[in-house]
């Protein structure tokens, strides 16, 4: 069911009309502009769609651009956990985004993500190959991978990683107590610091992580990761499914992610046809390098039916 949704980030998104999708009695928030081929992005954490605001302009002169938060971040809905935080699954994720663009008309699409996003749409192409067209992903290595070769740098640079995945309630309460402060320390402790983000952009990032019920989905996502998703990501190794789709990866030179691990290599293992190279920006790349991105993005992306 498609309804039209109030909007916080319209400072930040100007143009892109917003809208609501209700999937199984969670709203998914989604803002739509321009026309041409239909392309979904997906936003990481602990951000929300507004972090695509330097890059998705442009992108909508070629393209039909949807933005979605996420279950759990922005103004999307923060369901429950459930047992094994199986409602914040990738592959539950995923059916959000495939679900939305079915909502809006939109049968084969192609995709742009980043960080978190980035898993759900790795997750979302290999479960509907009919679906995804062409995929580009920012800044991650396949999370069974990032786990399997996990060192101490990586753990440092990463920590959050085994922080949100710890038993509730600690880290929920820790992050309860402020969490623009975990916010800022996540984020500001990159490679550009708080500087790469516009003010309105970091005000809405602000605004979203504090709203209640945020700290529980964080958690539930990172410890679906941590569990369910790489039961998902194990059974398609055993199988033998890669990624049938063309898929373009780019990473921050100045990021944990490439300094870490040899990302081309990794995802060659997981899909049929890879390409990528490093940008020269750290790991928010949309809005530390978004003229560099959008000359991958435009040039990647097929612009006609």
């Amino acid at each position: 069911m498609l309804q039209g949704a109030g909007c916080q980030n319209r400072r930040v998104l100007q143009g892109f009309e917003p809208r609501q999708v209700n999937r199984d009695g969670i709203a998914l928030h989604v803002r739509v502009g321009g026309a041409g081929t239909p392309l979904l992005l997906l936003h990481g954490h602990p951000q929300s769609m507004a972090m695509w605001h330097r890059v998705a302009p442009e992108l909508a002169q070629r393209h039909r651009v949807v933005l979605m938060d996420l279950r759990g971040y922005g103004d999307s809905g923060r369901p429950p956990a459930g047992e094994g935080s199986a409602a914040y699954s990738k592959r539950e994720m995923a059916r959000d985004g495939l679900h939305v663009m079915r909502a809006l008309g939109y049968e084969r699409f192609q995709v742009l993500a980043h960080d978190r996003g980035a898993r759900v749409a790795h997750r979302l192409a290999a479960d509907a190959p009919e679906a995804v067209e062409r995929l580009l992903l920012l800044d991650i290595a396949p999370t069974l991978a990032m786990y399997e070769n996990t060192s101490q740098a990586f753990a440092l640079a990463y920590w959050h990683w085994f922080f949100l995945v710890q038993p509730s309630p600690l880290p929920e309460a820790l992050i309860d107590t402020d969490p623009v402060r975990y916010l800022r320390s996540v984020m500001g402790a990159r490679h550009a610091g708080l500087a790469a983000f516009a003010p309105e952009a970091l005000a809405e990032y602000e605004r979203c992580i504090a709203r209640p019920g945020t700290a529980q989905s964080i958690c539930a996502d990172y410890r679906a990761s941590a569990g369910i998703d790489l039961a998902h990501d194990r059974a398609d190794v055993a199988a033998g499914r890669r990624l049938s789709q063309p898929l373009r990866v780019l990473w921050g030179e100045h990021g944990a992610v490439g300094r870490n691990f040899d990302v081309l290599a990794l995802w060659r293992e997981r899909a049929a046809t890879v390409e990528g190279k490093s940008l020269p920006c750290g790991h928010y790349i949309a809005e530390e390098a978004p003229q560099a991105l959008l000359g991958e993005a435009l040039q990647f992306f097929r612009s006609t039916p």
